[in-house]
């Protein structure tokens, strides 16, 4: 039942709507006298569709613009104080996995990995909110005084929300979602190696401004493709107009003179193709057509059949696509097949054995080879041993069209870094562990997951959910795989994104007073752990926060050795030279104290000197 609207008809709106019909590329969204945004007219442009001359108006350009891209600009580009806090008991093999999870915003995560994965991430798979008007966006804040940063810091804005419907009676519909977009993968580019790639699904409704945004942040020159992923088995019949069967999946490369995708495997039914029918010892062969269309100077002459039968040329409107002097030396070879008689129009033999190791990927993917919606849904329904009924992930992506991604975009044996962003369900994770236990591969994800509600018990948010289902697939993946590839990774190391460790009077030492300052001598705050403190020393430095961390008690201390010697840490109180000279004797290539644990003065000032005598080579930090 309609409720009633309780006030009068608004006049301009209808207006719009009635322009919105006959122009509407003269519907903008701008920004109103009150500072809000909504639906307005174009007149410069409303001016020139009625004008039968050109109009006055602003300097023409292409591009992109929105309401809020200059703030989305500063967003990309905004520094944060952030950290990320590993969490031991909800990771699968903490100590030896290669994958990490990260709980948080993903424009935050996307910050902290900056400084330790710039260039080196092989692939980008993201599957954002396709705005539809249900889907849920981030809303950032890009300026913020003290009071907003402490709401901030908490993951929450004034209402205990981080997140907000973007519905399509907001004024800035579209302008919300490429500010949000933006400033991610402004950051994603940067992440990527030279010989990387994005992938990116998206649906019809941001299809347009996606790739315009992509072309500003990529460079158009860096398109690669738009694939067409054909994802319902069945039309919709309670469509309204027409059934929406595909979605898109659009493919940047960070240098597309570099990268260059894997073909694809050749399935048993494109091998059964290739037949032998004249015996020849180079092993069965496939026919291809000698004429082709493209223009070619030497490909009109002609040709006698095997019986003395004169073909004129090739066909109207194509050309033979090699020249007369390479077809004689076809012919000779026994390359060419005149048909079972003699007297057919000449081919081409195309031999298995010579033919390139894959297959030329396309642009069409049918839910038959890659997977349908209702595939996905009932896998993740299989993983998540779901009774009938029971509620989960509305949109998972099938695991068979991340591996087709997986196989284009990654080598088996690369240590190539798989980064989702906008992990949901963690499709990307559950199919990078089974790409894996098939050709023994040795790919590594992070995947980025905003603890979103989802109202069950079980799985209170999504970022719950998708580690349930990593451990669920992972589990059953190892099982299986057990004797085949047994030193399989399927664990994840999972990292929080909060507040930093530092006390705030590390950031606003203006905001202490002087009677205040002796309280403020250890600034670190309480409730964080020698660990926290380590991984953001991790993260500050630009070490891999993947690589293994061994605890060793050193002088009554506890120690940490991060990949060997890669970085020593020690954070306890009372740091002796005894201790000191210890860790210098391993030679790290880093070593990190806290500079209020030193257990007096004097080895405070002698740090540097042992470190100098007995391992010079290593720097020396403290926080």
């Amino acid at each position: 039942m309609e409720k009633l609207k309780l006030h009068t008809p608004d006049l301009t709106a209808q207006n719009i709507d009635k322009l919105a019909q006959l122009f509407p590329n003269c519907v903008a969204e701008a920004t109103g006298e009150d500072g809000k945004l909504t639906r307005s007219i174009d007149f410069d442009q409303l001016r020139q569709e009625l004008s039968g001359s050109i109009v006055e108006g602003p300097q023409e350009r292409y591009h992109l613009d929105w309401p809020g891209k200059r703030e989305a600009v500063l967003a990309a580009n905004a520094p944060i104080a952030k950290t990320l806090r590993p969490c031991r008991a909800e990771s699968v093999d903490f100590d030896t996995t290669k994958n990490l999870f990260i709980e948080g915003d993903n424009l935050d995560a996307l910050k902290l990995l900056q400084e330790t994965y710039l260039g080196k991430v092989k692939l980008i798979y993201i599957d954002p909110p396709y705005n539809t008007g249900k889907d849920f966006i981030y809303k950032d804040k890009f300026t913020e005084d003290k009071a907003e940063y402490d709401l901030r810091a908490g993951q929450k804005d004034e209402s205990g929300n981080r997140m907000v419907v973007n519905t399509e009676a907001n004024g800035r519909f579209h302008s919300d979602w490429l500010s949000m977009i933006y400033p991610r993968l402004a950051l994603a580019k940067n992440l990527l190696a030279d010989d990387g790639a994005i992938f990116i699904s998206i649906a019809d409704h941001e299809i347009h401004n996606l790739r315009m945004v992509l072309d500003q942040v990529f460079g158009a020159e860096n398109f690669i493709a738009t694939v067409i992923w054909h994802k319902m088995d069945s039309p919709k019949n309670t469509a309204i107009h027409f059934s929406e069967d595909h979605d898109y999946i659009v493919v940047y490369a960070r240098n597309a003179d570099i990268w260059r995708p894997n073909g694809l495997e050749r399935t048993e039914a494109m091998i059964a193709r290739y037949k032998n029918p004249d015996n020849d010892p180079r092993g069965p062969w496939l026919l291809s057509d000698l004429a082709a269309r493209n223009f070619y100077a030497q490909g009109r002459y002609e040709i006698s059949t095997k019986k003395g039968r004169v073909i004129a040329g090739p066909p109207a409107g194509s050309y033979w696509r090699v020249s007369k002097e390479k077809f004689d030396e076809l012919d000779r070879d026994n390359r060419i097949w005149w048909g079972e008689d003699g007297d057919n129009r000449p081919g081409i033999k195309r031999f298995l054995t010579e033919v390139r190791a894959g297959v030329v990927p396309q642009t069409y993917w049918s839910w038959k080879d890659v997977g349908s919606t209702r595939n996905a849904k009932q896998e993740l329904s299989g993983i998540m041993g779901a009774s009938s009924g029971e509620d989960l992930f509305i949109t998972p992506k099938p695991t068979k069209l991340l591996a087709r991604i997986l196989q284009l975009a990654t080598s088996q044996d690369g240590n190539d870094i798989v980064l989702d962003y906008f992990a949901g369900s963690a499709t990307t994770g559950h199919a990078l562990f089974a790409a894996n236990a098939q050709d023994s591969g040795t790919r590594r994800f992070i995947l980025v997951q905003f603890p979103e509600p989802t109202g069950a018990t079980l799985n209170p948010t999504i970022a719950d959910f998708a580690k349930s289902r990593l451990r669920k697939s992972g589990d059953s993946i190892k099982d299986k795989s057990a004797l085949t590839v047994p030193d399989l990774d399927t664990g994840f190391r999972v990292l929080k994104i909060d507040s930093s460790n530092m006390r705030d009077v590390y950031y606003a030492p203006d905001a202490v007073e002087q009677g205040s300052l002796l309280a403020q001598v250890d600034n670190i705050k309480p409730d964080r752990t020698p660990e926290d403190l380590l991984f953001q020393v991790l993260v500050d430095e630009g070490v891999d926060l993947a690589l293994p961390i061994a605890e060793e008690t050193i002088a009554g201390k506890k120690v940490f050795f991060v990949d060997g010697n890669a970085l020593a840490a020690c954070f306890d109180d009372g740091i002796s030279d005894e201790l000191v000279k210890e860790i210098a004797k391993r030679k790290p290539l880093k070593a990190v104290f806290r500079d209020a644990n030193y257990g007096s003065d004097s080895v405070k000032i002698n740090v540097d000197q042992i470190f100098r005598l007995l391992s010079p080579e290593t720097e020396v930090k403290s926080i």
